[in-house]
């Protein structure tokens, strides 16, 4: 990352090519490329197998496909030498829940990652409570403000580097009145709900600026 001038080597500007990418320490590579998106939602995604165990997850991938059929994505890793819990569960039972994380337990839902075995519940481990709510098959976390229904509509595997594309249909959406704003906006900010950096940083929202729908006929002028 370094250039020469005629006064010698001096640190300019970074330019980080291609080939210094793949030659970066593991761990360097993996805090830089999953930080430079910006901040990404954080949510844990609550499965049960059909054995009745239950598993907790983070995940910062969660993203809005559409909204008829109201439609939401993440990405998960697939892997023949790690078991893939979350995923095995989805695609036998094809019910989960996805949980948005507030301030209040962030430290547990960063720790629902670690390796357990599998007949051990994130939930238990990291002291979140299991709720079953309308008869729903999977757990939602009790402490959570934003809660979601899932069902498996179908699962894109990634061919580049061995990622699974699942996408799901809302079934259900449970939260408290007061946070949604008179437009039916999500109050991200009052809920207290947090973001993602990389791979371990949390951040809190706080809303900056709101916009009407752009519409050509009232386009502002920016002079």
């Amino acid at each position: 990352f370094l250039e020469k001038s005629k006064k010698g080597t001096k640190i300019l500007d970074m330019n980080i090519t291609y080939d210094e990418i793949n030659k970066l320490d593991k761990v360097k590579r993996l805090k830089l490329i999953n930080s430079i998106t910006g901040v990404k939602s954080a949510n844990l995604i609550g499965t049960k197998s059909n054995d009745g165990i239950t598993n907790l997850a983070i995940f910062s991938s969660v993203v809005h496909l559409g909204s008829k059929p109201p439609l939401l994505g993440f990405i998960t890793r697939t892997s023949k030498k790690v078991k893939r819990n979350t995923l095995e569960n989805i695609i036998s039972t094809k019910k989960y829940t996805i949980n948005q994380i507030q301030k209040e337990f962030i430290k547990k839902a960063h720790y629902t990652s670690a390796k357990f075995s599998e007949n051990e519940s994130e939930f238990k481990m990291c002291k979140l409570n299991e709720e079953y709510i309308n008869n729903f098959f999977s757990p939602y976390v009790k402490e959570s403000n934003l809660k979601i229904g899932m069902s498996l509509k179908e699962i894109i595997p990634i061919k580049s580097n061995g990622s699974t594309i699942v996408i799901g249909e809302i079934q259900e959406i449970i939260t408290k009145s007061k946070f949604l704003k008179d437009d039916f906006m999500f109050d991200l900010e009052n809920a207290g709900t947090i973001a993602i950096g990389g791979l371990n940083e949390y951040f809190a929202i706080k809303n900056i600026a709101h916009y009407p729908y752009v519409r050509m006929s009232e386009f502002p002028s920016f002079d």
